[in-house]
């Protein structure tokens, strides 16, 4: 399977291929010297992968990481989505505070 995405992505004139993990236990590592856009790896343990993908994308968001599976003819496409938002919050002490707990009291909305 390495050998068809390599020859797939090779001839790409926007894709480079940064770089190859030999010792997984690296993996973690390497990433945070190369800073990929993109991360492909083997999902020999979907289990394994799941956790392992949220640690490197809740440290790398703006990374993409594709996990194929060769033997189940099987991929998966992992990202982070950050949603960031704003509000106006109410000037008091309670709107401080419920901003705090995440329960943003708007400024001019009913209170509870």
């Amino acid at each position: 399977m390495r050998e068809l995405v390599m020859a797939t992505i090779a001839d790409q004139p926007d894709i480079e291929v940064v770089g190859e993990v030999q010792n997984e236990s690296d993996l973690a590592d390497i990433v945070e010297q190369v800073q990929p856009d993109v991360l492909i790896l083997a999902m020999d343990e979907p289990e394994k992968r799941l956790g392992q993908c949220g640690f490197l994308l809740g440290r790398h968001p703006e990374m993409r990481i594709l996990a194929l599976a060769p033997e189940q003819n099987r991929g998966i496409f992992y990202w982070a989505v950050v949603d960031i938002r704003t509000k106006a919050l109410e000037s008091s002490e309670a709107g401080i505070l419920n901003a705090v707990r995440e329960r943003p009291v708007l400024v001019g909305a009913a209170q509870n």
